[in-house]
Parts: C-alpha cells; sequence; structure tokens
C-alpha cells in the first residue's frame, strides 16, 4: 500500500493512518533527509526481527533508530556535554551518532558494546512519524540486503519487497545518498561513513 504524504506539510490525518500500522507491529518505508528507510516501533521486536530477514542481515550489525530531538535521543543514549554540543550543533540533519544505549533500547538494537547509532533527520514526515508514535521509529535503508542499491522510488520499493511491507510512505525526491555515520564515543569523534553530512 502506497500512502503519498506532503513532505513540506505533511496531513496529520495520513501520519496518524501510519502510526496506527506502526502500533499494530507493521513494517514500513520512509523518506529521510537522505534515503528511503525501513523501519517499524523500536518497542515491536518482531517487527524488527522481521527487518533484519528482508534485509539479509546479521544481528551483529544493528539498525539505528529515528529520534524526534535531542531530548529523545538522551531517553536512548548517554550524551556528554561534548557531544550534547555536537548533536546541538549538527541536529536535526543528514548524521547517524554512536553512542553508549541506555537500558531503553532494546538488546536486539545493540552493539556488543551496548552502543547505538542515533538520528534526527531533517524531514518533516520521519519527525511527525516519531512524535505521534511518542517511540524511535527503526531506521536502515530500504534496500533488499547488502550490496543491492537503495530505493528511491514509492512504486520500486512496493514491488521488491511485494507485500512485505506494510506500508510505502510517497513523500517525493530524496536526495539518495547515506548519511554520515559519527562515532562519540569517550568524547573522541571519529567518522565511521563518510555520508551527506559534512562533520
Amino acid at each position: 500500500m502506497i500512502i503519498s504524504i506532503n513532505p513540506t506539510n505533511p496531513q496529520g490525518r495520513l501520519l496518524e493512518k501510519v502510526v496506527k500500522i506502526l502500533q499494530d507491529g507493521g513494517v514500513i518505508a520512509y523518506p529521510t533527509d537522505t534515503q528511503y528507510g525501513l523501519g517499524c516501533d523500536l518497542s515491536q521486536k518482531k517487527s524488527i526481527e522481521k527487518i533484519y530477514r528482508l534485509k539479509h542481515r546479521n544481528h551483529k550489525t544493528p539498525f539505528s533508530i529515528i529520534c524526534a530531538d535531542l531530548t529523545h535521543i538522551s531517553e536512548y543514549a548517554l550524551v556528554s556535554n561534548f557531544a550534547y554540543r555536537t548533536l546541538k550543533r549538527l541536529l536535526p540533519g543528514p548524521f547517524t551518532f554512536v553512542l553508549p544505549g541506555t537500558r531503553l533500547v532494546p538488546q536486539i538494537m545493540l552493539t556488543k558494546r551496548h552502543e547505538v547509532g542515533l538520528r534526527v533527520p531533517n524531514h518533516s514526515i520521519a519527525i511527525g512519524l516519531v512524535r505521534l508514535l511518542g517511540r524511535p521509529l527503526i531506521n536502515t535503508s530500504a534496500s533488499a540486503g547488502h550490496g543491492q542499491p537503495v530505493l528511491s522510488q514509492a512504486e520500486l520499493i512496493e514491488d521488491t519487497f511485494k507485500g512485505a511491507v506494510d506500508a510505502v510512505i510517497d513523500g517525493g525526491a530524496v536526495p539518495g545518498e547515506p548519511s554520515t555515520l559519527v562515532s562519540l564515543i569517550d568524547d573522541d569523534p571519529s567518522i565511521l561513513r563518510q555520508g551527506l553530512g559534512v562533520f
């Protein structure tokens, strides 16, 4: 099912429709400020498992999560003063930051060292969904697995996942590049993947 939502001024009733799908354990494809992503409600373990299967991904490489803002991030990650200043300067934007996770992050979403990747994209649809849901969304690129191209059109995503995804949000064009992945562990910034964001 493709749901067209205005990326500049998302229609509340359509966001609510998608949030209901998420609350019911659904998996969605949605736009961010970098790429289209696959996601689900962070509290739905079965849905997270389903995304691992769809992506043919090893559990040792957890997905990132999308938070609504810095306050929301501080519930799911341990944020030092240095990290806070860095996040405040660069978010919302095309970055994923790796920080120590809190107990609110399900084990399945943490690395062996209990770290988690967090995003606050500069995109009204993604942020609108997280705010309405009240919990983070899982975030991983909308591709059929490692080495597969990231899909950037709603129709292509719908065709590729053929009913395995409960809703595809058509939010128009996105840049089609990944976010820049930055570790802020021990207040020692290191770029793990150069993407759209300039650190």
